[in-house]
């Protein structure tokens, strides 16, 4: 694994910040990187004109994902399309339209439901043999071909910091809420050669991971 400051962007880190004097936690930037995803999916097919994109819609994050998402890609000239899913039935039945019109490109929603079904969802990608971008490490281990995203590890790892710091007397409003620090570029090559598809150079380089 490389070292997070190589080929690191702005958008990579975020510091711990105080977001309510009555809360404390660990938030995670999920949605707003979708942005990043897309333009993720750019550098690694430059003259696709489409993107399509999964979501839950019964998600409270989906409607500021979605619009995010647009943003970046109206400014960039290409169409997405929202392909909807809040089941593991309908998961099947979305890709299952998508193999009747086959995008160019498929972008993953970040929702928390879609994690429990990275399995299923990475399969069915491969299945179809498109180029997807995930929100998270764990899609990528699971068969998907990049990620880009907070480490959710690290999320839990922090989470249980906070636990024990607590348990042994810390007020939790003296605690900040912490937001993350390092978000993953993670890249599947052994799927990328399963699916004869050529990863660029330049995306390789910036990669945090590079599963083989």
């Amino acid at each position: 694994m490389k070292n997070a400051s190589q080929g690191m962007s702005p958008s990579r880190a975020a510091p711990p910040t105080l977001v309510n004097a009555d809360a404390t936690g660990i938030s995670l930037i999920t949605g707003p990187l979708g942005q990043k995803r897309v333009e993720f999916l750019q550098e690694f097919m430059p003259k696709a004109a489409a993107i399509a994109m999964l979501v839950n819609p019964v998600s409270p994050d989906a409607v500021p994902e979605i619009r995010d998402v647009q943003a970046v890609a109206h400014a960039s000239n290409v169409a997405i399309r929202i392909i909807n899913a809040s089941t593991a039935t309908e998961i099947e039945s979305a890709f299952a339209a998508l193999t009747n019109s086959k995008p160019e490109r498929l972008l993953v929603g970040s929702d928390p439901f879609f994690v429990l079904r990275r399995d299923q969802i990475a399969a069915l990608a491969a299945k179809l043999g498109v180029p997807t971008i995930y929100p998270f490490r764990e899609f990528a281990a699971a068969g998907g071909l990049m990620s880009y995203g907070t480490s959710l590890a690290g999320a839990y790892r922090e989470a249980g910091v906070y636990v024990s710091r607590i348990l042994n007397g810390a007020n939790p409003s003296d605690l900040p809420v912490l937001q993350p620090t390092r978000f993953e570029l993670v890249i599947n090559l052994k799927t990328a050669h399963a699916l004869s598809l050529t990863i660029p150079p330049t995306l390789l380089a910036r990669a945090d991971e590079v599963i083989e």
